[in-house]
């Protein structure tokens, strides 16, 4: 019966069974294993609703019953259900705990997670690893890390699910510092890794841009031979280029023995486009085209974005004119669309970026005007950017870059009145500055830099390396670019707010520990890396006849011998 019941695909197949139980006297008896593999196999399926029928017609259904519908609305489309369903049910277990978390996570309803947490410790089934492991999940999931912390550390075995809903979790919850500790501690402790627990932490490393953790991860990963899973190769090669290290990818992507997929290439392409090497993602770009894979609307977007880095505005373009008669035929979305207007507006061409804007076929998003609007402000046009503006206020964006990029722009033109006026509406909206900050790798810990910080235990080191540095940039003819300080504040005190950004602060400090010519000093930044940390990183690099690599919000520069791998073009 069993074989039977897992052979139904449709609705009159289950109604068949149904009534076979009914007349052989099955249905109505109060444990019926062969009614509670019918009534899970029809919750499964897409007949959830006659589930729900069949069980209303149970005269006395067991705790299976229950779970067996409550699974079917948990994994179905709509697990909302499963939480309304769960107060019905009068004798629940652990499965039903289990199945009810999996509908809380889905939904990423933090409330009722908390309230099975209470029913579970209530009925002291806390004992259970699966249902710890999948009470972990939910927490992680609903962005309570704390919480996820504290039942991993209570429960009383853990197995190796239980880690990984960890580390995934504080990876996926921005605490990136905290899932590769519990990863190395998981592999101190002896617990054998998976395929999720690398990926989790490869996830983390790319976030940090942690190149040294990123390579222990990646040696446990051929260690253990789970590079023979395409997902754990994908994220390693994306996670050697959000560390600047893209030739390390593509050592991956050119010796896989995995079959390469799609996402496989798009990663490669995005990891070239990210470095600077748009000549590179095009020419993958065009061997993919002559692979039996089919390109994607993000393999279109990936080297859209390398022409952009790159300032290859023709070849751009025309591959933009070209999406909707390529093999398959790609649809434009307003991705490709915000991309190709920021590849325009970078070159200048903002007429043509504003006319693509009011004729596209979708929708305009917020990133487009701002994308304009950042244009606007390299370029100096007011008008454009004063409409750019306009149209981020009709759409109710009340993003802080939207109204510090206005100010700019009003301040580049030493308009103060109008920039005044911009702060004084940032002020009335509530709107805040997202503080810039650097952060910097130095034998295996983190090191986080703020402007103007003071608070780094060698802050004092830190800042007389600046001294020496500024000295040694202004013999060689540097002349800080004070016209960036958008403050209305005198030439000395905008030179010495230039002096102590953060990307410098971790840059000089990189300089005073990491005493190996061979070993590049890597940086990450939140924001933008400013025109003036720009020029005198460059010199630096030069100077000091070191290598430095600065991964900002877009992309990565790579300073060497006094130039950038982005030709000066970001």
């Amino acid at each position: 019966m069993d074989s039977i019941i897992q052979k139904c695909t449709t609705l009159s197949h289950i109604k068949q069974v149904q009534a076979h139980l009914l007349t052989t006297g099955q249905f109505n008896l109060h444990f019926s294993p062969f009614r509670t593999r019918l009534l899970e196999h029809c919750a499964l399926s897409s007949s959830s609703s006659y589930a729900a029928h069949i069980h209303r017609h149970i005269p006395h259904p067991s705790t299976n019953d229950f779970n067996a519908l409550l699974r079917g609305l948990a994994r179905g489309p709509h697990p909302t259900h499963a939480l309304s369903f769960l107060p019905t049910i009068p004798q629940p277990d652990a499965l039903t705990f289990s199945f009810s978390l999996i509908a809380s996570a889905r939904t990423l309803a933090l409330s009722e997670t908390c309230q099975i947490h209470s029913q579970i410790l209530r009925r002291g089934c806390y004992a259970d690893m699966l249902l710890g492991t999948t009470l972990i999940d939910a927490y992680a999931k609903c962005i309570d890390l704390d919480s996820a912390q504290y039942v991993f550390d209570e429960i009383p075995l853990r197995d190796v699910a239980a880690w990984n809903a960890l580390i995934v979790g504080l990876a996926q919850g921005s605490k990136s510092n905290e899932a590769l500790d519990l990863f190395f501690r998981m592999r101190a402790e002896g617990v054998k890794i998976n395929e999720v627990s690398v990926l989790g932490a490869l996830a983390a490393c790319s976030q940090l841009g942690a190149f040294q953790a990123g390579e222990r991860v990646h040696a446990c990963v051929k260690k253990m031979n789970l590079d023979m899973n395409v997902q754990v190769c994908n994220a390693a090669i994306d996670m050697y280029a959000k560390c600047g290290f893209a030739d390390k990818g593509f050592g991956i992507f050119s010796t896989m023995t995995c079959g390469k997929s799609v996402v496989t290439w798009n990663t490669m392409i995005m990891a070239f486009g990210m470095n600077g090497n748009g000549s590179r993602a095009l020419e993958l770009f065009e061997e993919m085209g002559r692979t039996q894979i089919e390109m994607d609307s993000l393999t279109y977007l990936a080297v859209l974005c390398a022409c952009n880095h790159a300032g290859l505005v023709e070849e751009g373009v025309k591959l933009f004119d070209e999406m909707s008669s390529a093999r398959g035929g790609v649809s434009r979305n307003v991705k490709h669309y915000g991309s190709v207007v920021d590849l325009l507006g970078r070159a200048g061409r903002l007429d043509e970026a504003y006319r693509i804007i009011n004729t596209m076929s979708v929708v305009p998003d917020v990133v487009l005007w701002q994308s304009l609007l950042g244009a606007c402000k390299t370029y100096g046009n007011v008008e454009m950017a004063e409409t750019a503006s306009r149209k981020l206020v009709e759409m109710g964006s009340n993003s802080c870059g939207d109204f510090v990029l206005l100010s700019n722009v009003y301040a580049a033109q030493e308009r103060w009145e109008d920039v005044g006026r911009v702060r004084e509406a940032m002020k009335r909206r509530d709107v805040r500055k997202v503080p810039g900050f650097s952060y910097i790798e130095v034998g295996g810990l983190i090191h986080k830099f703020v402007n103007g910080d003071q608070n780094h235990p060698r802050w004092r080191e830190i800042y007389a390396k600046l001294d020496e540095i500024r000295f040694r940039i202004k013999a060689f003819g540097y002349v800080a670019e004070t016209s960036l300080v958008l403050h209305d504040i005198g030439e000395e005190d905008k030179e010495n707010a230039l002096c102590h950004h953060s990307e410098k602060l971790a840059v000089a400090f990189g300089l005073i520990s990491c005493s190996s010519e061979g070993i590049p000093i890597r940086v990450n930044k939140n924001l933008r890396i400013c025109g003036d940390c720009h020029v005198v990183i460059k010199l630096i690099s030069k100077i000091y006849g070191r290598e430095i690599i600065v991964r900002d919000r877009a992309r990565f520069h790579r300073f060497k011998d006094g130039s950038c791998s982005c030709r000066d073009y970001w």
